[in-house]
């Protein structure tokens, strides 16, 4: 999820892979084989999925990719990562992009290959030619992990795209009988605007070496972006542009009397068109980032960036992608190995590095800051990734959670405000969406044995974030024991939010003994109670008064209402943290299960949320598109029914997974809900992280094996499992009848075998 300033937020859903259509043979899948050829990014591009087809690799800093719009803010949450399955243009390749957020920015460095006579605007979509543009097929493209490939029909150029940690690459092949440029355009971003671009500088150096930065007012403001660009060709020629109008002052000229003459450029549109003339083979691009600074990018580039081996560069993302894919060894038909690869594949692209090799990184002060023994990342949707993308990667990935934990603290401690990131990227926090979910990441990956980081310095920036005096409210929730909705915006939910918070935070202080701690956040982790309204059976907002805010409305969602992204109805379950206290709130399993059946049993329109676009997915008012239902389907177990947790789960496999480009019901929120999907295919989710607790389902796939870090193998069985058989008949741990609904995270460390027997009907008491 995420949000659009300064209120209104998006959402989720993860996708699942299609069959591509073959491309040209010199642009064929990779064949080396491995996970990563099951994989498929193009999956989430079309709909509201908002993932993006280029190449990156495991929680890489870039992130080439193609660009089908950039239109402006108010009609950009369908281009959020940059593609659009249905566009029928490519506008060019950009080199930052978010994995399925609601929101979005970057889009940087946008280049775009042209043969022949060159347009310098991007032109009208619908009207061939009539700028930058090119028309494209989905029959030449190819997408694979590290890797992206396109023919550009208007100008007949084939063009690749692989990366490497901070160094993207290009290769494109022009007609021999045109000549060939490359135009750079530093004007469009992915949510655009006027007024976006703040500064961009644009230097061509003695050597040939492009270099720039630029600072835009978007997302996180301020941010600047620096890159270093170089060709495995000399220049015949160059043009830099500042195409700014209406400026009242703008200096006096510099040297030069021309713009071909020019190697320096300055302004907020600055564009350049570099000539090769005519070309007897591919063109080489190589980009590196820096958020930094220029010098940083040059580093990055000369240190990550040798030679002009595109394929070797290829095949070095590919094996990137194997070693993290090899970390489960998936069962199953050739469809669900693909959705499983390509869910895993999702879920490994964020949090994205933000460091340069040098160390240095740019903080939420926007000062520069060096990295001591750890790499520093950023792109922190904590809203989405706390409930499973992050407690995945804490098992199945530690030495990355490590470094995760350690980036979380370091930016606290540059906060200028003193608090832990909210969703932030580049280092930078943009304040969007609410709690401080930052606190169950650092929580549920010391819990679950995540060492290598400052346990005490955690702690004080958990707490930091728990008692911040300017930061959503926090003095009245402190003070009253709930947000009051006559002070703060989507109070309701901010309640709720925060009393899970604090019960994760006093799970880690009980675990490192700090008592006085723990027992001070036992206790505030208990508010979600001032919410309970008895009379109507929902959480609700309250106000200053202590008085429940009126008119009330169950089935009502707004942005900056009492709840975000949700209505009453999608909130009332939110207490992971004392699921047994809602069931008796509610007067008993009976009642707790017939509120669950309405949820998902109530016929709900759903234009009833057409101004809130991040409420889809429906079944009844459970809403799979977004993060606030995540849970909701394996309450069931609590209150004795896990037939009922194995139907819906079912259900919600069926209709909201689909191969299609379209079909997501949401977002994949920087791999939350492709979490979402790992677990539950393995047949357990952390229904509440920080309780090394997971919550027993029902499996997805036949079998999988987990490679622990600690050597062992922990690998899940389903005997009997097809669609006639979708009901759980027992469940062993190493041989012995599991008869609880829960499975501890160390059952999972230890290794072995769970194995599910499944059947036709309900199994019931």
């Amino acid at each position: 999820m995420t949000r659009r300033p300064p209120l209104y937020c998006l959402s989720a859903t993860l996708a699942l892979a299609i069959a591509l259509p073959p491309g040209p043979a010199h642009a064929s899948m990779d064949t080396t084989g491995g996970p990563a050829a099951m994989v498929d990014p193009r999956i989430g591009t079309g709909g509201p999925g908002h993932t993006f087809p280029g190449a990156t690799v495991p929680f890489g800093m870039i992130q080439p990719s193609p660009d089908t719009a950039m239109p402006e803010f108010h009609h950009a949450y369908d281009w959020a990562g940059g593609y659009q399955y249905n566009d029928p243009t490519i506008m060019g390749f950009s080199h930052t992009h978010f994995s399925g957020a609601g929101h979005s920015d970057l889009g940087d460095v946008l280049l775009m290959p042209i043969s022949g006579d060159v347009r310098m605007e991007p032109g009208d979509p619908t009207k061939p030619q009539s700028g930058y543009r090119s028309r494209f097929s989905h029959a030449t493209e190819v997408e694979h992990p590290g890797y992206y490939a396109v023919t550009l029909d208007d100008y007949a150029v084939r063009a690749e795209l692989t990366a490497g940690l901070r160094v993207g690459w290009h290769r494109y092949t022009f007609p021999a009988d045109k000549p060939a440029h490359v135009l750079l355009d530093l004007r469009p971003s992915i949510y655009d605007y006027p007024g976006k671009v703040l500064w961009t500088r644009l230097r061509v150096r003695e050597d040939g070496t492009v270099t720039g930065c630029r600072t835009t007012r978007g997302w996180a403001p301020g941010r600047t972006l620096c890159f270093a660009m170089r060709f495995s060709r000399p220049m015949t020629a160059r043009t830099l542009y500042n195409r700014e109008t209406n400026v009242l002052y703008r200096g006096f000229r510099g040297p030069g009397n021309a713009p071909v003459d020019q190697n320096v450029q300055n302004g907020r549109a600055v564009q350049a068109v570099f000539d090769f003339g005519m070309l007897d083979g591919p063109l080489g691009v190589k980009v590196a980032i820096s958020p930094v600074s220029e010098t940083n990018a040059i580093a990055n580039l000369d240190k990550e960036g040798p030679g002009w081996d595109f394929d070797a560069r290829r095949a070095e993302a590919t094996a990137m992608w194997n070693r993290a894919l090899s970390v489960i060894d998936a069962a199953g038909t050739p469809d669900q190995r693909t959705q499983f690869y390509t869910a895993l594949y999702h879920a490994m692209l964020a949090p994205t590095l933000s460091m340069d090799t040098n160390g240095e990184y740019r903080g939420p002060d926007q000062e520069i800051h060096k990295a001591q023994g750890f790499g520093f990342y950023s792109t922190w949707s904590t809203w989405d990734v706390y409930r499973a993308q992050q407690p995945l990667m804490a098992l199945l990935r530690p030495d990355m959670s490590t470094q995760f934990v350690r980036s979380l603290i370091a930016a606290q401690q540059a906060s200028p405000v003193g608090v832990l990131p909210v969703w932030s990227y580049q280092g930078l926090e943009t304040w969007c969406m609410t709690g401080y979910h930052a606190v169950p990441i650092i929580a549920d990956a010391y819990l679950a044995g995540v060492r290598g980081f400052d346990a005490d310095a955690a702690l004080n920036a958990m707490v930091a974030s728990a008692t911040s005096p300017v930061y959503g409210d926090l003095t009245d929730y402190i003070r009253l024991g709930y947000v009051p909705i006559d002070k703060e915006a989507e109070a309701g939910s901010k309640t709720l939010e925060y009393a899970y918070d604090d019960w994760s935070l006093a799970r880690m202080a009980r675990a490192m003994g700090r008592t006085r701690i723990a027992e001070q956040f036992e206790k505030r982790a208990g508010n979600w109670r001032n919410e309970w309204d008895p009379q109507t059976g929902f959480m609700r907002a309250r106000l200053s008064t202590g008085q429940f805010h009126t008119p009330f409305d169950p089935t009502a969602a707004a942005y900056g209402s009492d709840y975000t992204e949700g209505n009453a109805w999608q909130y009332l379950w939110f207490v992971p943290q004392d699921v047994p206290g809602l069931i008796e709130a509610m007067g008993g399993d009976a009642p707790f299960i017939a509120r669950l059946d309405t949820l998902f049993d109530t016929r709900v329109d759903p234009a009833q949320f057409k101004n809130v676009e991040d409420i889809s997915g429906l079944i009844g008012w459970y809403a799979h598109g977004n993060e606030p239902s995540h849970h909701i389907a394996y309450l069931y177990d609590y209150a004795g029914a896990p037939w009922k947790t194995q139907q819906r789960l079912k259900q919600i496999m069926d209709s909201q997974y689909s191969g299609r480009p379209d079909g997501l019901a949401g977002n994949d929120d920087l791999g939350q809900t492709s979490a979402w999907y790992l677990f539950t295919a393995l047949g357990f989710y952390p229904v509440a992280p920080g309780s090394n607790d997971y919550t027993i389902g029902r499996p997805f796939v036949p079998r999988a094996a987990i490679h622990l870090p600690n050597g062992r193998t922990f690998t899940m069985v389903a005997d009997h499992l097809d669609a006639a058989h979708p009901y759980v008949a027992a469940v062993t741990l190493n041989g012995k009848p599991q008869d609880l609904l829960h499975l501890r995270q160390q059952d999972i460390l230890n290794g072995g075998e769970l194995r599910f027997v499944m059947q036709a009907e309900p199994k019931r008491p």
